[in-house]
């Protein structure tokens, strides 16, 4: 399922790319959130159980100059106890790049193809009602050259260096793969409502450390209903990620649950191809029966002969699959204040 630290990692994917700094990996991200949610998430830098490891190191050194006199109080051995090894050079990572050009994934290269005459598609999985230019959220290979050569710098990150993974994060290294979907909003200082800013993802299965990197990164910059985000936006901004499973073809077009599943919708007209998909949350925020929410996706999709009910059966192979889809989110001061304190830590 999506967690917080997944959301966190897209935030810190964006604002890397933003400020042209090294960003930290999933892996990193995953344990500094580890650690800041341990000790409660204020920010004040009492990590007790860090304290209790250092103070546990400094027995056991205690011991050792018991046991042996002439060993050399300068000894370093411990030294690197609580932090983390130095993030690897640039050409050992493969997908840890800020040029968004080199993050194309197979399903993102798929995505920015532009629709031939024989079909239609769509990766983003909002209402058509939100979108001021296309329907379609198909990626533009050439959009990211918009993205602003202005970019102010929100951090003053220093070096230091990060501890080694623990068991835990081991465990998290299994690099799992899942389809998944990234969303931005614009959140309103006065209301605190949410306004789409961005929403593109796959359903193939992609290794999360690579795909949400990239689809973090595609949704704020190459979702054609919007133009790119900028620095300046980034304290307006929450991220979703939503995770995507239980993919079942329905046995009719009403074979889902409001609120429950999320749809992806396939069918032909005037030998056309049209296909769509809303995520989970979206008919209940828009207030839509299941009848108004399969005719705003065939909108979506592009269809506009029909008119009334039941457009579905006036157009020919329709087909419906449901699937949930597990969402965590995060807004730009939770990101803040996690990332200040990982800088703290870091500089200490």
């Amino acid at each position: 399922m999506a967690t917080v630290a997944h959301a966190l990692y897209c935030f810190e994917s964006l604002a890397a790319d933003l400020e042209k700094r090294e960003g930290l990996g999933l892996v990193q991200v995953q344990d500094w959130w580890d650690r800041y949610s341990g000790r409660g998430g204020n920010g004040d830098g009492n990590d007790e159980e860090g304290n209790l490891e250092e103070l546990e190191v400094r027995l056991r050194r205690g011991q050792k100059e018991e046991e042996d006199p002439s060993l050399d109080e300068d000894d370093d051995s411990d030294s690197n106890e609580g932090q983390l090894d130095p993030l690897p050079p640039t050409s050992a990572r493969k997908f840890e790049t800020n040029n968004i050009n080199d993050l194309r994934l197979p399903s993102i290269s798929r995505l920015q193809e532009t629709p031939s005459s024989s079909s239609s598609a769509s990766s983003s999985s909002t209402p058509s009602s939100l979108s001021t230019t296309s329907s379609r959220a198909d990626v533009s290979s050439n959009s990211t050259a918009s993205k602003s050569s202005s970019k102010s710098s929100f951090f003053s990150f220093g070096g230091g260096q990060l501890s080694p993974p623990s068991t835990a994060t081991n465990k998290k290294m299994e690099r799992p793969e899942h389809p998944l979907f990234v969303t931005w909003n614009t959140v309103s200082e006065r209301t605190g409502n949410k306004s789409l800013r961005g929403c593109i993802g796959t359903f193939d299965a992609v290794e999360l450390g690579s795909g949400l990197k990239s689809y973090a990164l595609t949704a704020a910059y190459d979702d054609t209903r919007f133009p790119p985000i900028h620095s300046p936006e980034l304290p307006h901004l929450s991220v979703s990620v939503t995770l995507l499973t239980a993919f079942t073809p329905c046995s009719t077009p009403l074979d889902w649950t409001l609120g429950t599943h999320g749809l992806r919708i396939s069918f032909t007209h005037h030998a056309k191809r049209y296909s769509a998909t809303y995520l989970p949350d979206v008919a209940l925020e828009q207030g839509w029966t299941k009848e108004e929410t399969l005719t705003s996706l065939m909108r979506k999709a592009g269809y506009s002969s029909g008119r009334g009910g039941e457009m579905w059966k006036k157009v020919g192979d329709f087909r419906v699959v449901r699937y949930m889809g597990a969402k965590e989110s995060c807004g730009w001061e939770e990101y803040k204040g996690w990332r200040d304190w990982v800088d703290q830590r870091r500089n200490e």
